[in-house]
């Protein structure tokens, strides 16, 4: 094929010859820039989506995209049967912004991607779990409405019976609980759970806060009954809702293990999992692996993402950003109410409003969001953005609804 290929090319092309595992919009995006994005017909769009919370620092940042080719120059990959010159580097960033939210310095191991980070998580809770209380202690609690991945096990953590169910049978020993509900999971903690899974905000499910207290309140749980506390922040970690972690807005939270992605490699695929020293001894040589995790490029992209996130000090612009985000489409009649924190953000339409239709018809006047439940649209830019942007995006939401 000559040339840039049309829509249409592409879309007979991924149909021909791609698993048609998602339901694609009709657009095809060839270019961005900050939060801007353009389809391959030349049309420029707000992007207030960032590749769902992916894009953290906006698309094609000139300082990540250096780091990139400078390092595709120099390295791209070893294995980690050897030491790279990056990613012990990383680490100890991740590490240090980790103790100094939980107290307590740790370890990470590199993955590439969020289902990735919690797999390792899932494993090193067994692990830990079976090591110090027998081998029947392996179960995992999660909530109800939930997202932790599409692997099989991060499948059964995940609490939406409607993704689970066409892939029976799962693997064994994961039980949800309702989000916020201390009473059904203290009733759930039997000596059987080796830890618990949660969200500091259900993104998937909804952008659904934990309500003030909860968080503490399963820590303590934890406690009593010698469980971990694991916190998937894969779309909430790194800036994201306002501080450098969502579970940092739950009081004296301290988890045992943290997963991070979406926003470390501002669209390099890297995830990791963070666990305080003692859960991380668990891990023994040969335990767990990853051949692509940590390379040195996806290494040094994320440092480079790290560099920019404390230069710009990313979780005061996002909790100020959401702020105005937010003032502002309560202005507009049609909105009910946001929720949300920092720039993860839901805009609850009205009771019988189609959020999906509403997306589309954003899309159609060059603004990208998603609709996250039927009457709800999800909003996830740079954390980068600026106030202009956000009032353009604004103005065209506030004209598609009063359509």
């Amino acid at each position: 094929m000559s040339g840039s290929p049309t829509l249409d090319e592409l879309v007979k092309l991924d149909a021909e010859h791609v698993m048609q595992t998602y339901g694609r919009i009709p657009v095809a995006f060839v270019r961005g820039s900050g939060t801007r994005l353009w389809d391959s017909d030349g049309k420029e769009y707000l992007d207030f989506l960032g590749g769902l919370a992916v894009t953290s620092l906006g698309h094609a940042h000139p300082e990540v995209a250096a780091a990139i080719a400078d390092q595709a120059g120099t390295l791209l990959h070893v294995s980690n049967l050897y030491y790279n010159a990056v990613q012990p580097q990383l680490g100890e960033r991740l590490d240090l912004l980790l103790t100094s939210a939980t107290g307590t310095p740790g370890r990470v191991f590199f993955a590439n991607s969020g289902a990735e980070a919690n797999e390792c998580a899932i494993k090193l809770a067994r692990r830990h779990g079976q090591s110090n209380g027998g081998p029947d202690r392996f179960h995992v609690l999660s909530a109800y409405n939930s997202f932790h991945g599409r692997t099989l096990t991060t499948l059964a953590a995940t609490g939406q019976p409607q993704k689970q169910e066409t892939f029976q049978p799962l693997p064994s020993g994961f039980r949800q609980v309702e989000f916020a509900d201390l009473d059904a999971l203290g009733a759930a903690m039997d000596e059987r759970v080796c830890a618990v899974l949660l969200e500091a905000v259900q993104g998937e499910g909804g952008v659904q806060p934990a309500p003030p207290g909860y968080l503490e309140g399963v820590r303590r749980l934890c406690d009593e009954r010698e469980a971990l506390l694991v916190i998937d922040e894969v779309q909430t970690g790194l800036g994201r809702t306002g501080r450098w972690f969502g579970f940092e807005h739950g009081g004296d939270v301290r988890p045992d293990v943290v997963t991070m992605a979406k926003a470390l490699g501002n669209g390099l695929p890297i995830g990791a999992c963070w666990a305080r020293g003692e859960v991380a001894e668990a891990f023994r040589p040969g335990d767990h692996a990853s051949t692509f995790g940590g390379q040195p490029l996806a290494a040094r992209a994320a440092l480079t993402v790290l560099d920019v996130m404390e230069r710009e000090d990313v979780p005061r612009r996002a909790a100020a950003a959401g702020e105005l985000l937010t003032k502002s489409v309560l202005a507009i009649p049609a909105v009910s109410s946001v929720r949300g924190a920092g720039l993860l953000l839901a805009i609850e339409l009205a009771p019988d409003a189609d959020a999906g239709a509403t997306a589309r018809a954003c899309l159609d006047h060059g603004l990208v969001v998603n609709a996250v439940t039927p009457t709800a649209l999800r909003v996830a830019p740079s954390l980068l953005v600026s106030d202009a942007e956000i009032a353009a995006a604004v103005a065209i939401l506030e004209e598609v609804l009063a359509r």
